[in-house]
């Protein structure tokens, strides 16, 4: 993956186009994100914990607000200020992890 790629800069109107891809995901005041509903802290925490790990394999990390029964992860790239590859590639990663954490 090239640094060009990655540090593409997309516009609103791009980033509205390949949320249709993350239907759970929105885009809001710069970011991209998502609010998890758990069952209780212990599920909270070990979501948290999973997207953590992503993030550090990533070397790209979220802004995150954990509480009792919710996580919300909010995504930029801070060093374009703008919404990247990177964050839809991790966003798609947490996807995958948190259906198999969360399955209903």
């Amino acid at each position: 993956m090239s640094d060009e790629r990655e540090l593409r800069v997309y516009s609103q109107q791009e980033i509205e186009e390949k949320l249709k891809e993350l239907p759970l995901w929105r885009y809001e005041k710069g970011c991209i994100l998502r609010d998890f509903e758990t069952k209780n802290w212990k599920e909270t925490v070990f979501l948290f914990n999973a997207i953590a790990s992503l993030a550090e394999a990533h070397w790209h990390h979220p802004d995150a607000e954990v509480s009792f029964k919710r996580l919300r992860v909010k995504f930029t790239t801070h060093e374009v200020n703008g919404i990247t590859d990177r964050d839809f590639e991790l966003a798609k990663e947490i996807e995958k992890i948190s259906s198999l954490l969360l399955k209903r």
